[in-house]
């Protein structure tokens, strides 16, 4: 089976150990995944599976998916997502990937796309100064000078207001705290990026 799930963000919570130490935990609805399709060396020239996670109607996927679905005999899903295969591994179209693949004290990565904070200013995204306010500058939370006069430009690397968030961003080497096979849960130590109900890749720490 491919060591990685897609889940579901559900929110942060908090448990007792044995010892009575509370532990931060995050709350991810991890599959059930099913395998849609299978990537091999001799035709496409990588290892690899395509997960499906979250169910929806028919109605909801465009013509070119619902072949693609059709051909795998599978129902329609929301999220299609391609994972690595290690060499060795067999796995097959319509298998059944669940939240007990993983056990607790398992080391994960966890892959999500972060909160989005729209354009925003270098005060704020990267901790500049404000400037003074005497004398009615009214220019307190401006970038300042952008370069020297001799070029005639703006050198490459200047930091400048943009967007700031919506990336993918990875969590490495998280501790799962806790499984529960029922429900396709997994308490995961700490935080994980994305608001709640975005969609987590969960994968086997590559640097444990």
């Amino acid at each position: 089976m491919p060591k990685a799930l897609l889940g579901k963000k559900v929110g942060m919570t908090q448990i007792f150990a044995e010892d009575g130490t509370v532990i931060p935990v995050t709350v991810i609805e991890a599959g059930p995944c099913t395998v849609a399709q299978l990537k091999t060396t001799e035709i496409d020239g990588y290892n690899a599976v395509q997960l499906a996670f979250g169910e929806i109607k028919e109605h909801k996927v465009n013509k070119p998916l619902k072949g693609h679905y059709k051909k795998a005999s599978l129902a329609p899903h929301r999220y299609l997502r391609e994972v690595e295969l290690e060499d060795g591994e067999e796995v097959k179209v319509g298998d059944v990937v669940k939240a007990d693949l993983f056990k607790e004290g398992d080391l994960v990565d966890v892959t999500g796309t972060s909160k989005g904070h729209g354009y925003t200013g270098l005060v704020k995204m990267k901790n500049y100064a404000i400037a003074a306010k005497a004398h009615g500058s009214k220019y307190h939370r401006g970038v300042g000078s952008l370069g020297s006069i001799d070029p005639a430009r703006i050198f490459k690397g200047r930091p400048m207001p943009s967007r700031w968030g919506s990336d993918r961003v990875t969590i490495q080497n998280l501790e799962v705290v806790k499984v529960d096979a029922e429900k396709n849960l997994l308490l995961v130590k700490g935080s994980v990026p994305g608001v709640r109900g975005s969609l987590v890749i969960v994968r086997k720490a590559v640097k444990a």
